[in-house]
């Protein structure tokens, strides 16, 4: 489809790249964005092509949240992907949702100011690269109104409940530095070099066995909600399934062979 708000391509690497594209208002997020950032994702989802979801922001940020300028004419945006009753009843904050429940790998490369649901729509992603000059706040109290598409949920499980309700109370900026301290992005590197390390990653997540590699998302996400044995036997049954697959064999074969393994995805 043609995207307005967004770039959404897929290459040969098995990479998916979701660029935010509205540089001129630091990727500001109006409804009709979310709603192409919920296709691409859908998109991706349906794509066994796509082994990693690479999303970062054009310009000098990664995006400065919810659009404040004006959503524009409702009838000039994408449809959502969801029909039907669910249409009707569906938030239209659950975009953050869809990229957190991405059933591929996602990766911010978060590349300047990242606040309020930009704030959000970084944390919803599994890993976070960040720029040198990258910042981010939960500005929404700097508004007057409370912390919304999943703030609330994601931040108090990256950095602790602490240090998540200082940052909710007071809407300050966080700078890339004090983010990797507390444990909100895993790296931080020099801008010029934000991208390519964060497709080198991607890269190396592609090139992995995707099966195993989806379903140990699957299993960390779903382990906050179940307890330890039933969570171990959770494992030990997908595992059985991934024993199954053509790169457990060419796993096996490859350590026999003391050789890189080559997986397909199969």
């Amino acid at each position: 489809m043609a995207y307005k708000d967004i770039r959404y391509e897929v290459g040969g690497d098995g990479i998916a790249r979701l660029t935010l594209n509205k540089p001129d208002r630091l990727n500001a997020l109006s409804w009709g964005t979310w709603a192409e950032i919920e296709h691409a994702i859908d998109a991706a989802n349906n794509d066994d092509a796509v082994k990693v979801v690479l999303i970062t922001g054009e310009g000098r940020g990664f995006s400065a949240g919810t659009d404040l300028t004006g959503q524009g004419d409702e009838a000039n945006w994408h449809p959502r992907p969801v029909t039907g009753r669910e249409a009707k009843y569906r938030s239209r904050y659950l975009g953050t949702a869809t990229v957190y429940n991405c059933t591929k790998p996602t990766i911010a490369a978060v590349n300047g100011v990242a606040v309020g649901a930009g704030f959000s729509l970084s944390m919803a992603c599994d890993i976070r690269i960040a720029s040198e000059v990258a910042r981010f706040s939960a500005i929404f109290v700097k508004r007057a109104i409370v912390a919304d598409t999943g703030c609330t949920w994601f931040l108090p499980r990256l950095v602790g409940l602490e240090r998540a309700l200082e940052m909710m109370y007071t809407g300050r900026m966080v700078g890339a530095a004090e983010a990797k301290e507390i444990g909100l992005v895993s790296e931080v590197v020099p801008a010029d070099q934000l991208i390519e390390r964060a497709t080198a990653l991607a890269t190396e997540i592609a090139k992995g066995p995707s099966l195993a590699v989806e379903l140990n998302k699957r299993l960390a996400q779903g382990a906050y909600t179940r307890g330890l044995e039933e969570q171990i036997e959770l494992e030990e049954y997908l595992q059985a399934i991934t024993h199954r697959s053509e790169d457990a064999v060419e796993g096996r074969q490859s350590f026999l062979e003391k050789r890189d393994p080559v997986f397909k995805g199969r």
